[in-house]
């Protein structure tokens, strides 16, 4: 019986064993170890980094920053102050007059074939007057050149315009040419006296001020000369306003003209009242300072 159980043990073993061993072509009985299979060259894992791709050269992204364009320069932002009509071509009649007068040719109006009417004789007018202008020494504001004076027949035809008529009492050809250097003289004085006030902002402004616009107020009297006429003094002939640029800053100053003896060497004629207006706490200060250094001196 023993044999017998040891006859029929080995085959179960055998059997065993041969169901226990895999077939040959099994990946356990290969020795080199499994090759990495790579997904299909399509997958994303196989792709190449992708490239970044510039959009076009006239793309947006690839524009120099905007250059901020100016409006052309026929545009008002472009162009000075104009000032007074009478200062267009002024040049032409300071250094040349008679160039001047033959230059006005362009400037003929198609609509009615006119020159300019500021430098054309009134119908009526008794006598010839001169054309020419005289240059100021006051600056003008964003402007190379300085203001220039009108001419005779400018002022003539000026007062025409306020309603003077002239009768043959009234004036003769050397009396324009007084009436000029009166004028001229006016100004001048005028300027010399905002300059001093200006003196005190040398600091804040020292390439000094410039005159930027004017206007004539002869009957809107300031307070001050009302206050004066109140006392038993004169009222002004006239007033101006002045508006003059301290770098940048507009600042107006008021200007009473008083009758005065003239001298005949320098053709100053007025006594002139000159202030910077009550505008600003800054012009306040300056005439209680000027006031006070006046009391004191």
């Amino acid at each position: 019986m023993g044999a017998s159980l040891s006859i029929a043990a080995a085959p179960t073993v055998r059997a065993e064993a041969m169901m226990a061993a895999p077939p040959q072509g099994c990946p356990m009985h290969q020795e080199a170890p499994p090759v990495k299979v790579s997904p299909p060259t399509e997958c994303p894992m196989h792709q190449a980094p992708p490239v970044k791709v510039s959009p076009p050269a006239e793309g947006p992204m690839h524009q120099a920053p905007p250059v901020k364009a100016s409006p052309p320069t026929e545009c008002p932002m472009h162009k000075a102050d104009a000032g007074p009509a009478h200062q267009d071509r002024a040049y032409d009649f300071v250094q040349c007059p008679m160039k001047g007068a033959e230059g006005m040719k362009s400037d003929i109006d198609p609509a009615n074939m006119m020159p300019p009417p500021n430098q054309v004789p009134a119908p009526d007018q008794p006598f010839d007057l001169a054309l020419a202008r005289e240059e100021s020494s006051i600056p003008r504001h964003d402007a190379q050149n300085k203001w220039v004076y009108p001419s005779e027949q400018m002022f003539w035809n000026a007062m025409l315009r306020k309603g003077w008529r002239w009768r043959e009492d009234d004036l003769a050809a050397q009396d324009m040419t007084n009436i000029i250097k009166i004028h001229n003289q006016n100004n001048e004085q005028a300027w010399q006296e905002i300059l001093k006030w200006e003196a005190l902002h040398a600091g804040e402004c020292p390439c000094g001020p410039t005159l930027k616009r004017f206007g004539g107020k002869a009957k809107e009297f300031s307070p001050r000369a009302r206050v004066r006429h109140w006392m038993g003094y004169e009222l002004p002939f006239d007033r101006h306003d002045w508006i003059i640029d301290r770098c940048g800053r507009e600042v107006r100053y008021v200007i009473d003209y008083y009758d005065g003896e003239i001298n005949k060497n320098n053709y100053q004629f007025s006594i002139l009242d000159v202030r910077p207006a009550f505008d600003s706490l800054s012009a306040v200060w300056d005439r209680m300072k000027v006031t006070w250094w006046r009391w004191s001196s």
